[in-house]
């Protein structure tokens, strides 16, 4: 009888997962960086137990959801400036609202990765007149840039996902005079400590590591790293024998 975990998933399945996922992420359950990374899996999984891993952590499908965030009255789009210096917004914080970042001879940096993002889509502006923006997000996310660069640069290098894919979306509006506004993908930027690379590691050693070979690997050098070393050993001994036989000798003779 077939094992109900590996019955193949089919693409509806995979779908569902997505969208179970995406309303964790808006609940906060999830970083960007865990939703986008997770969003790929669920995509490339091949049986119902590699889909039931990825959510084995969240709330079922159809549960009581959390209660609604509240909506920030006032001001819509949250601001970082860095005029002649820098503004930087990394680690782990809240995307609940659109975002704008303006650099005048100055840098701004902000890093979604660790961002618990509460809506649908990431909308940034960002203005840079002599100086840097800089924006870092998981590779996997669809990233939409558009603006006008004068003397200036505008350019995205992210590791996107397959087209078909529901996945996170980061939309930039960039204006740039004499200044550079960048998204950059986590390849490109400083890697993170962080819980979601566990993620990673498990789904390559579900889908492309014979660990039973690597373990005869492991094994087989092992035993010839001891015989290497019982090898020296011997060689070692016979020369310290060897050196006590002749000062034996010499004693004898009274030297």
């Amino acid at each position: 009888m077939t094992d109900p975990g590996e019955v193949r998933a089919s693409d509806a399945e995979r779908e569902a997962v997505v969208e179970q996922l995406r309303v964790a992420s808006v609940e906060g359950r999830l970083t960007l960086a865990e939703l986008t990374d997770r969003t790929e899996a669920a995509y490339t999984a091949t049986t119902h137990a590699e889909l039931a891993m990825l959510t084995q952590d969240l709330p079922a499908a159809g549960a009581v959801p959390a209660p609604p965030v509240p909506v920030r009255e006032g001001r819509k789009r949250r601001w970082f400036v860095g005029i002649m210096g820098d503004s930087k917004r990394r680690g782990k914080w809240q995307i609940d609202q659109e975002l704008g970042a303006v650099a005048v001879m100055g840098d701004v940096l902000l890093d979604l990765r660790e961002a618990e993002v509460r809506t649908n889509i990431v909308d940034i502006t960002a203005v840079s007149v002599m100086g840097d923006v800089k924006i870092i997000v998981p590779d996997g996310v669809n990233v939409d840039l558009d603006g006008v660069a004068i003397m200036g640069d505008k350019k995205v290098d992210v590791l996107e996902a397959a087209p078909g894919m529901n996945v996170p979306v980061v939309r930039v509006r960039a204006y740039a005079v004499m200044g550079d506004v960048k998204v950059i993908g986590d390849a490109r930027a400083q890697p993170l400590k962080r819980g979601f690379a566990a993620w990673r590691e498990h789904w390559r050693q579900l889908h492309g590591e014979d660990w039973r070979e690597l373990g005869r690997q492991l094994r087989s050098e092992g035993r010839e790293d001891w015989r290497e070393l019982g090898r020296q050993l011997r060689s070692e001994g016979r020369e310290l024998r060897k050196q006590l036989r002749d000062d034996s000798k010499d004693l004898r003779r009274g030297y």
